[in-house]
């Protein structure tokens, strides 16, 4: 084991499969992290933790465990980070890069929820300009009667009792999820969110799709024909946004595809990441990073 303040290495937790990921400490200090999946999590889970995301930082410091150790690792499974990609390649030469699955579906979550805050504005701004249509009607009676008569401004309500500002708020965690999770209120909410704005529910039905496709269990090659098929879905929906992920998914296709070899993904390296910033509010925060990472040594190495 190697341990300083920027690094630590334990070059007898790498294994076969591992995965690459990055965290915050305290302060903006982002910290690159290799576990061992084989470990769960557990004693044994920790292989690296490095200072910094830059890839040739982080490259030089793990190419200081012996090549043939590096060598023997099969599988990294990482975000969609050019950087991690790269350092990836460089520092394990005969392993196989796997883009994680739940990485590439934010990818079109994200896009959805942008075209949801774009509707949302388009509703407050209806809902702004019939505000001020009402206080003109006010302003333009004289009577206290002809005021009442046109009573308060008061929001349309939907059948489930929310405004629509109030849908466009609260729908976030909807497109966020599959449908299969939602509860009775989530779903009475989206059936009135499709109605208003059926295109997000074209977008949403998408992202079904490309979920049906990771959850399949087919081999590599008829994934890559599935999402052929999806990317001409997307082509034809016409979204700008959907356009980027098409771009992105396009350059990465070869390591998104891998994950249909084993089915690995990022899952290990995010629960210890999450281990991590737990530990780290146990600690009220990280005065001390040189004691932290001895802690988290002690642990997880």
């Amino acid at each position: 084991m190697e341990h300083a303040e920027e690094y630590m290495l334990f070059p007898n937790n790498f294994g076969d499969n591992m995965s690459l990921d990055e965290t915050c400490l305290s302060n903006g200090e982002v910290y690159t992290i290799l576990t061992n999946k084989a470990a769960h999590g557990g004693k044994g889970a920790l292989a690296a933790m490095v200072r910094g995301v830059a890839s040739d930082t982080v490259s030089e410091i793990l190419k200081k465990v012996p090549r043939e150790l590096r060598c023997k690792v099969k599988t990294v499974t990482t975000d969609l980070s050019s950087a991690m990609m790269l350092t990836v390649r460089t520092v394990f030469p005969k392993a196989m890069l796997i883009n994680d699955r739940f990485h590439v579906q934010q990818l079109v979550t994200d896009s959805i929820d942008q075209m949801r805050i774009g509707f949302r504005w388009e509703v407050l701004a209806q809902e702004n300009r019939a505000i001020r249509e009402h206080r003109a009607k006010r302003k333009a009676v004289h009577t206290r009667a002809e005021k009442d008569l046109i009573g308060d401004w008061e929001p349309e309500r939907m059948e489930n009792g929310e405004t629509k500002p109030q849908i466009m708020a609260r729908s976030r965690h909807i497109i966020l999820m599959h449908k299969s999770k939602w509860n009775a209120q989530q779903q009475a909410r989206a059936t009135i969110l499709f109605r208003m704005f059926p295109r997000l529910e074209e977008a949403y039905n998408i992202y079904l799709d490309l979920v049906d496709i990771f959850n399949k269990k087919s081999k590599p090659a008829e994934a890559r024909l599935n999402l052929a098929r999806w990317y001409n879905k997307v082509e034809a929906f016409d979204d700008d946004g959907f356009s980027k992920v098409i771009e992105t998914f396009e350059n990465h296709n070869a390591t998104i595809v891998n994950y249909f070899e084993d089915r690995l993904t990022n899952a290990s390296a995010e629960s210890f990441n999450a281990k991590i910033k737990a530990f780290r509010t146990q600690f009220r925060g990280v005065g001390d990073i040189r004691f932290f990472m001895y802690r988290l040594a002690t642990l997880y190495s």
